[in-house]
């Protein structure tokens, strides 16, 4: 491996779970977010340029699904499933348990696996185990612009890194007397 100098097995499983942790710890965030989202103002658009509240929750989870298969797979297909949730407790269950499920298939894999060159759309050829970063950074951001939405749309924002005006920050009470 060359062109990956200092790219180990080792080193790619390190990165795998400094990274994965982290992007599943930021699942349950991403689900508070959507699940904020009132059904009844799923069709909420903050501009007219810009996506709806629904068109945003199912890009997050079906984009996030759609990278953890690839880097599962050690291919990207980028193919959104023919049977889409319906309502906002739908998608964040279907986000949920698709996700989880291939968190579980990625922990799965040897860092020889990791190591692997995957090509994504002709953007990216990186070491698949590189494309955890990525989806970090895009779901993190369309959380974030989704967040943007919630209460211009009537609905409480949930705390996210800290409190909220709606979820203010409840420190952890101690047991030392």
């Amino acid at each position: 491996m060359s062109d990956q100098q200092g790219l180990t097995p080792e080193f790619a499983i390190g990165f795998r779970a400094v990274m994965l942790d982290g992007v599943v710890r930021e699942l349950e965030t991403t689900k508070k977010v959507l699940a904020a989202i009132p059904d009844s103002k799923a069709d909420y658009r903050h501009d007219p340029n810009g996506r709806t509240a629904w068109e945003l929750a199912w890009h997050i989870a079906n984009t996030d699904v759609q990278f953890m298969e690839g880097i599962a797979d050690l291919e990207f297909k980028m193919q959104s499933p023919a049977e889409k949730p319906k309502t906002v407790a739908e998608l964040v269950d279907w986000y949920d348990a698709n996700f989880k499920r291939n968190a579980d298939r990625i922990w799965a894999l040897s860092g020889e696996q990791l190591m692997t060159p995957v090509n994504f759309m002709g953007a990216f050829n990186m070491p698949v185990v590189f494309y955890l970063g990525f989806l970090n950074n895009h779901s993190i951001h369309h959380r974030g612009q989704l967040a943007t939405y919630l209460r211009p749309m009537g609905a409480k924002v949930p705390s996210i890194y800290g409190g909220s005006f709606d979820q203010p920050f409840q420190p952890a009470q101690s047991n030392a007397a």
